[in-house]
């Protein structure tokens, strides 16, 4: 069962609310996350690559955050809009909190790399050497690299009367430099790119040394510039806005209209931050902050290299004494086969549904093998499959598609061709599907198809046998090894027809807005969860909840209701999170606890009710957008035996408190006291390894797992 708790004794009333804002602000929050990111690389009980892959995920993280949240912010600001976020600020306000926000965590960044990462990557015998500290040797290494390597891919541009100011692009590192003229005596600004093709740190021969490719390029920038003389060179990089959501889904070809966005962004998305270093001139600033229409404000310091997000470049070396023990997917008993043999998927579905928890439980063995049975049984006589994101054309799941279709069976693919940032890619694999003969649909006009959600339909004797996957995470045999997802595989009668009526939906043109146990957004998602809440609002309710993100204004109303009626509350939220928890009067039954470590926490799983909760999964956080903007879809867990599965994951969850976060009634994080050492990230890799040893007896019953108990009252901050 879900985690009991008793209900509290002081039943005497509300206290009086507090005048603090009653929601937390969601940019904010925001950053709040990226904060307990940069905390895992500065924790020195972490392994040292894994700090370094940390560091670059915060860096890339803060990309991410300026060229869609503060690039929306910008444009409010510029259309004069008025109306304050749910928490009372202003969009200028905000920007003006996010500026100093941002500030004090890119100088806590920079001093980690500079005074921490260096030195212990150093000692480990992984040295960044700068241009200054190359010996003669390693300089004659150097100049060979950049005239075989470097040089034919540089392409300078000056600045002059007859050159206007180039096209910086977006996420782009590059060398501003002050030339001067020796005949005229001018002084001329060109830009040189540094190219992303090329690997940014550029390993020299004497052992494990690399050096920046900024600085290689900064070392021979006069071989560029013949004949003049090189004053200065100062490295800047810029952000441009990157969000493709106003694509009038209306288009007639919505392909056509994503891609003509695509390039119109490309050469003229507005910049919203500039980085530099210290040292820039001021001639030079104001240049840039003039050319690329910037305030004072949008420009950001910081000392030593930018962009540490390709810092993940030396994550990924072969030094395992600097990583975390790899981590190989186990398989669940019951879809093992014998020996050799390949177990018939439909019959283990047909015995039973069955749950995953990746990547504890092997996305290969269980989805991709579900997908890939499906394409190969000549009784499946069509697959319905909606794509947010994969790895693109050589995904099995993609090749699985492309299989079933050449051999006759009727194939559906929805590609999401806004999913943020995946937007070419995704156009470049549906074309491959299109040509393959599969039919690639894009979805519902205004809406994303964020559901993650697959059909099959076999013959069996005399009748049609629905067979599906629902889940929480993309279609990614890559992310499905860093991300933390659940996925339930299920051949329910119900269900199946839920889901092909999702799909004609989804395909055709349809009112469909009731369905037998699907939640789908944006028709029945929101009431059906606010009615699960509601449901709980009593003395002795008890909720528990795991999204990636809270903020809808109308759902953290509902659970402020449901603390006030006596409901007990848990809630894991990995990221944004606008309720605020403990309040007296308000929220004073609320705890929430973010957990961050080695694999992405992404599932979404919800539990209404103490003594025999109902469990369900799906794509959605509790945001406006899932709920309201994007076809979501969550699934009701009914199996007592994988109802025991979830409850065991929350209850793991709730008692970490090695990776755990709890966040504060004054809006604060803290980390939760390490008292009994439990890492819920560790203790599943073991659990995974247990049930793959056994004998498809989960070992999960009554709170108790293998022998440990791991039931808790309830994870108070």
């Amino acid at each position: 069962m879900v985690v009991g708790v008793q209900p509290d004794s002081d039943q005497t009333g509300p206290n009086p609310v507090p005048e603090a804002p009653r929601y937390l602000n969601r940019e904010l929050s925001r950053l709040d996350f990226d904060e307990r990111v940069l905390a895992m690389a500065q924790d020195p009980k972490v392994p040292l690559l894994e700090r370094v892959r940390f560091l670059a995920i915060f860096s890339q993280n803060l990309d991410d955050f300026f060229q869609v949240r503060v690039a929306g912010l910008k444009e409010q600001v510029l259309a004069a809009v008025a109306a304050a976020s749910p928490d009372g600020m202003s969009p200028l306000e905000q920007l003006r909190a996010i500026r100093s926000r941002v500030e004090e965590l890119v100088d806590r960044q920079v001093s980690l790399f500079n005074d921490q990462l260096v030195p212990d990557l150093a000692q480990a015998g992984i040295v960044i050497v700068r241009a200054n500290e190359v010996t003669k040797k390693e300089l004659s290494q150097l100049h060979s690299v950049f005239r075989q390597q470097i040089f034919p891919v540089l392409t300078p541009l000056a600045v002059d009367p007859g050159h206007p100011f180039p096209y910086i692009s977006h996420l782009s590192l590059n060398l501003a430099v002050m030339v001067r003229d020796p005949q005229r005596h001018q002084q001329r600004f060109a830009r040189v790119k540094v190219p992303p093709v090329l690997p940014r740190f550029i390993a020299l021969v004497e052992g494990q040394r690399y050096v920046p490719l900024e600085d290689v390029i900064a070392l021979h920038l006069q071989s560029l510039f013949p004949g003049m003389e090189v004053v200065a060179h100062h490295p800047f990089r810029v952000t441009r806005d990157g969000d493709l959501d106003e694509i009038d889904s209306d288009a007639e070809d919505l392909l056509a209209a994503i891609q003509t966005e695509l390039r119109r962004r490309r050469r003229h998305a507005r910049v919203v931050r500039l980085e530099v270093d210290p040292g820039m001139s001021a001639e030079v600033l104001e240049l840039l902050t003039r050319e690329l229409e910037l305030q004072p404000t949008d420009v950001y310091q910081a000392k030593g290299l930018l962009d540490l997000g390709s810092l993940s470049a030396l994550s990924h070396l072969d030094r395992p004494d600097l990583k975390e023990e790899p981590w190989t997917p186990t398989t669940q008993p019951r879809l093992r086969g014998l020996g050799a043999e390949v177990p018939d998927l439909f019959a283990v579905l047909r015995s039973g549904d069955l749950l995953a928890h990746h990547p504890y439980d092997s996305f290969a063995t269980s989805v991709e093998a579900f997908i890939d049975h499906a394409a190969s049984d000549p009784n499946v006589l069509a697959i319905k499959q909606t794509l947010y994101r994969t790895s693109g054309p050589a995904s099995p799941i993609v090749r699985a598609l492309i299989r079933a279709a050449e051999s006759g069976k009727q194939v559906v693919a929805l590609v999401e061709l806004k999913a943020r940032g995946d937007e070419q890619a995704n156009i470049a694999w549906a074309r491959a599907l299109e040509e393959a003969n599969v039919h690639v649909v894009y979805g519902l006009v205004g809406l994303k198809t964020h559901a993650k959600v697959t059909l099959v339909v076999r013959r069996e004797g005399r009748h049609i046998q629905h067979y599906l996957h629902v889940g929480t995470g993309n279609y990614n045999p890559s992310t499905a090894h860093l991300y933390e997802d659940v996925s339930l595989l299920s051949a329910d009668a119900d269900l199946g027809a839920d889901v092909t009526e999702l799909f004609n939906l989804l395909t055709g043109y349809s009112r469909q807005h009731r369905y037998r146990k699907l939640l789908v957004a944006p028709t029945s998602l929101r009431t059906g969860i606010k009615q699960l809440i509601e449901g709980q609002a009593v003395v002795g309710g008890r909720i528990v909840i795991k999204v990636n993100n809270l903020v809808d204004p109308e759902m953290i109303d509902s659970l402020y209701a449901a603390s006030q009626a006596g409901a007990q509350i848990d809630l894991i939220v990995r990221s944004m999170c606008s309720l605020r928890p403990g309040v007296p009067g308000l929220s004073e039954r609320i705890r929430v606890r973010s957990i961050v470590g080695r694999f992405l926490e992404h599932s979404r799983i919800f539990a209404f009710g103490g003594a025999q909760p109902e469990y369900y999964l799906g794509s959605s956080d509790l945001m406006p957008r899932n709920l309201d903007r994007r076809v979501e879809a969550v699934v009701p867990v009914t199996d007592p035996k994988l109802s025991l599965r979830l409850s065991q994951i929350f209850e793991i969850l709730l008692a970490d408190d090695v990776l755990a976060w709890s966040l504060g009634p004054d809006g604060v994080w803290h980390r939760v006291p390490n008292i009994h050492g439990l890492n819920s990230h560790k203790r599943f890799q073991e659990l995974a390894l247990e049930s793959a040893r056994s004998n498809g007896v989960n070992g999960v019953a009554n709170g108790v797992v293998n022998g440990v108990v791991t039931t808790v009252p309830h994870a108070r901050a």
